[in-house]
Order: structure tokens, then sequence, then C-alpha cells
């Protein structure tokens, strides 16, 4: 061993060892080196005992996060910046350096849900920081799911250290368990907080009131005195009970009500939108405009409301009894052919409806009628055609349109069998020996067509390959 090697820079681990009024120089250091040396060379360790390794200190390099729930736009601007501001200050004072400052505006009662903190923790993982400075440790997590991400990313000794304003947690038992149990704090604060609101908005149902928006028809009051209160809309209430007039004496159906709504009233909500056809149907189904609720939806609890009702119990039941009318007439109405094809005209889907024509010898017939059901363009033009018609074009086209024949053969080979059983167990009759080749895919498709039931019609449309679509009473392949 070379004594020479020994820097004077180094004198500090030599002078831990000597008394403290002892003073080095460097010629007296080159005489002390050697001699403890000497020493250390000669002096044997106790038998068992083992050599301790003294490690360097390990840099942390921080990322300053800054979060706070989104509520006002203003004190969420003021409350970031001023952690910030105060962070900084912190990492000034203790010589810290501080790598990236990243913030958020967002919840931390739900796990995996802030993407800023996701993105730090991925970068914990690429080793671009190894710490984090934040005020609380309720900023890092108020759930448990991240919360343990953040732990076992210590655990892994890819974090180094957590510090806040007056706390510092690294990679031990008790400064790990310390930080969970503050992270559950946060988390029990929530807990609490949703057991108390969900109490405190059953007590206002239980004075009748009602503790959401108010709907279409109605205002939530203004004053401060009356939270929760809410009062007839002057302007849209009368609307609303003509809807519910016209759906029980008149018996208009939704689309009806959305093109009055729209073209007659020129019907707008509290946010200047157009009434849609779904809107409709929940507030013709909405019990609140006679003065009764549920809360919340599906419950099972009911409250009778102190807001005045718009409409009369006895109005609400016919309107119930006229939509459940509708409701049932529509399960009957099987059409083979909605599916199949679009609008020419503006790309929209081809509805269809039927007609009843009651003739002077008493017989009734059903017309069934095909048409753009005008979702792209509600001036549409593109007419309607009769069913019958529309299966004639069809059949002339089948010799044109690219069919799936593994799937054709599939089906004639299921109708040859069936009509053997038939044959031989209903008739008595010999095995015929018709096979699927000597049957002509395309006309069989076309007696499906003119002669098949609805679900073999919606199957036989299954195996076309082509693309079909319906302009002005004409039927085309695209």
């Amino acid at each position: 061993m070379h004594y020479t090697t020994f820097r004077y820079e180094n004198k500090g681990f030599l002078e831990s060892w000597l008394p403290t009024s002892y003073q080095l120089t460097p010629p007296r250091l080159s005489r002390e080196v050697a001699s403890f040396l000497r020493y250390m060379e000669t002096t044997q360790m106790p038998v068992g005992a083992m050599a301790r390794e003294i490690q360097a200190p390990i840099k942390v390099k921080y990322c300053l996060y800054a979060r706070k729930s989104t509520e006002s736009e203003e004190a969420q601007i003021l409350s970031i910046d001023s952690q910030i501001k105060e962070m900084l200050q912190m990492a000034e004072r203790d010589h810290l350096e501080i790598v990236e400052i990243k913030k958020e505006s967002h919840s931390a009662k739900e796990a995996g849900q802030r993407p800023v903190f996701n993105e730090i923790v991925e970068e914990i993982k690429k080793k671009k920081f190894n710490g984090i400075l934040t005020w609380a440790p309720d900023r890092i997590s108020r759930n448990a799911g991240d919360l343990g991400r953040i732990v076992d990313l210590m655990d892994q000794g890819i974090l180094h250290e957590i510090r806040t304003y007056g706390q510092k947690f690294t990679n031990s038992p008790n400064e790990k368990f310390l930080l969970m149990i503050l992270g559950s704090q946060a988390k029990l604060e929530n807990d609490n907080k949703v057991v108390n609101v969900k109490r405190g908005l059953r007590a206002r149902c239980e004075m009748g009131l009602w503790p959401c928006t108010a709907p279409t028809g109605y205002l939530n009051s203004k004053n401060t005195d009356k939270r929760c209160h809410v009062e007839i809309d002057p302007h849209r209430a009368p609307t609303i009970k003509k809807m519910f007039e016209k759906v029980a004496y008149e018996k208009c159906s939704g689309r009806r009500l959305h093109a009055w709504l729209k073209d007659e009233m020129k019907f707008k909500t509290k946010g200047d939108k157009v009434f849609s056809i779904s809107n409709i149907y929940i507030t013709l189904r909405n019990t609140f405009y006679y003065g009764s609720f549920e809360y919340p939806k599906g419950g099972g609890q009911w409250y009778t409301g102190k807001h005045t009702p718009i409409i009369t119990k006895e109005l609400f039941d016919k309107v119930q009894e006229q939509m459940m009318e509708y409701t049932r007439n529509s399960e009957h109405k099987e059409f083979a052919f909605t599916k199949l094809m679009t609008c020419g005209l503006c790309g929209s889907g081809i509805t269809a409806d039927e007609k009843f024509k009651k003739q002077n010898n008493g017989n009734i017939h059903r017309y069934v009628y095909y048409g753009c059901c005008r979702y792209q363009d509600k001036d549409c033009k593109s007419g309607y055609m009769r069913e019958e018609n529309l299966i004639e074009q069809l059949a002339g086209l089948m010799d044109e349109i690219d069919l799936d024949e593994i799937g054709m053969k599939q089906r004639i080979k299921d109708e040859i069998e069936r009509h053997k059983r038939f044959n031989v167990g209903i008739l008595g009759l010999k095995e015929a020996t018709v096979k699927v080749a000597d049957v002509d895919i395309r006309n069989y498709a076309k007696h499906v067509l003119r002669g098949g039931t609805i679900l073999e019609k919606r199957e036989l449309l299954t195996c076309l390959k082509s693309k079909v679509v319906m302009n002005n009473k004409q039927i085309r392949i695209a």
C-alpha cells in the first residue's frame, strides 16, 4: 500500500479518529497517515464482526407537483401558484434540485384518473427524477390506489424521497407507514364528505326540496335563503304543459312533438339548445311535473315536492297510457329491409311504416312503405315506395349483386334438409336426391325475396356484400 496516495483534501476522515485539538498540517498529515495505516494493518477485527460499507449520499432530483381539485377557476389558479411559490422558497433554502414543475387541476378521489400524476409515475420509472416535492401528502393522493403506486415505487428503490412543507418521507418502514396513514386520513375525509353530502341531500328531499338542477319548465331559485327551491319558468312551463296535452288528447308521437317544438314553437332549453327527441321522452316520463319525485333515480325513495306542479296526476297517467300504446304497437311491427339500404340523397338510414286500408266489402289490406328516415337531412325529398315494388327491384338486381356464396349454400343446404324431413316424415315419400349444386343461388335468393318469411329475408340480407341505396323510389347498387 502506498501511503502517499492519501490526499490532503481527505484529511477529514483521519481527523475523525484524532482528538479535536489535534491540528493537522501537510508534513504532520503524512506521518499520521502512515502511522494510522500501519495500525490498521496490524489490528485484527473481532471474530464475527462485519465490515461496514460507507456509501456516498444519493443525489435527489425533485419534481415539484402542485394540485388542486377543480372548483372555481380563479381560486384554482391562486391556490396552485401559491403552492409553487412556497415550495420554490423551501427548495432554495434547503438547496434542493428541482428538475421539473408540474401542476394539475384534477380531483384525486379516484385512482388512475389524473393524467399529470400518471405522467410523473412513468417518468419516475424512467429515472428522470427520484423525488417528489409537494405541499402536503394529500396533494399526491386521496385514494388507496395512487398511494399504493407511490409506496411501491419507494419499495423498488426508484423513488427515494417525498418532501412536503413540514415533513420528509424516505424509504424507511416508519416514514412509509406515516405516509400511508396520512394518505388514508385524506381518503377518510373524502368518504366522510360523501356520507355527509348524501345525508344533506336526503334531508332536503324529505323537506320536499329538489336537490339538483331544475328540469325544463322550472328554474332554480336565485335567492340564497331558498336553496334547493325551484320556481316555474314562465317562458317554458306553458309549452311543457301543452306537450303533455298533445300526447294525451291528440295522440302525438315523439317525432311530431319534436317537429312542433322546433318549427312552430321555436322552443329552446335553458342552454339555448333544441329540445331533442330523447329529452322529450324523458320529460314525458318525469313525475316531477305533477309534484312527486324519486331521489336518487331508481333508489325507491319517493317524495312529495313543495314546488308548484305544471300538470295534474290524471294528465300524466293519460300520457303514460298513450306511450304504452305506442310501445305495444311498435313491438308487433317487423320489417325485412330496414337495415339493408341507405338513402342515396342524404345518406340517412331507411325506415318503414305500415298502413291499413279498409275496403267497402270489409276486407282490410296492409301496405308497407319504405323511405328515408331524414336523420341527416330533415328536408330530404327521397320519397316512399311500396314493399312489393322494392322486392321486385331487388330481385332484378340479384344477378348483379355480390353475394356471399358460402353463406348462401349453407342456407340452401338447410332448406333441402328441411324439405327432405317433411317429405319422409310427414308425407311418407321417398327421400329425394336433390343436391346443393343443383340449386341456382341467385334464383334461390329471388325465391326468398318474393315468398320467404321476414326472418328468411333478413338472413338473406346478411349474405349481401354489395351496398344498396334507395334514391327517388329506385333501388341501385352503390
